[in-house]
């Protein structure tokens, strides 16, 4: 079975995406395909990621930061910024595509 995120493509445990576990705040943890690591044009210093979650539809964003050997991921709560990190994921998504 594949999941269908509206992108044209299929998004499955065979596309060889490399993983990595979401624990969300209930402490249930989410296998999420990693998409890519990003920097945003105008936001300095951070960098974003984008995660599908293996059975899921809808892409996450969040801030990526790597503390020595640990990856720490952060929920983006401004609105503005998080319009930035999804206009600038949906330019860079829509580049690959072509």
């Amino acid at each position: 079975m594949s999941d269908n995120c509206g992108c044209g493509q299929d998004h499955d445990e065979e596309m060889g995406l490399e993983t990595m576990f979401l624990t969300l705040d209930d402490d249930t943890e989410m296998e999420c395909g990693i998409l890519g690591v990003f920097e945003v044009e105008g936001v300095e210093g951070k960098e974003f990621i984008a995660l599908l979650p293996l059975e899921d539809e809808t892409v996450l964003l969040y801030e990526y930061k790597e503390v020595g050997e640990e990856i720490e991921l952060n929920v983006i709560e401004e609105d503005e910024l998080f319009d930035k990190v999804s206009a600038a994921f949906n330019e860079l998504f829509d580049e690959d595509e072509e």
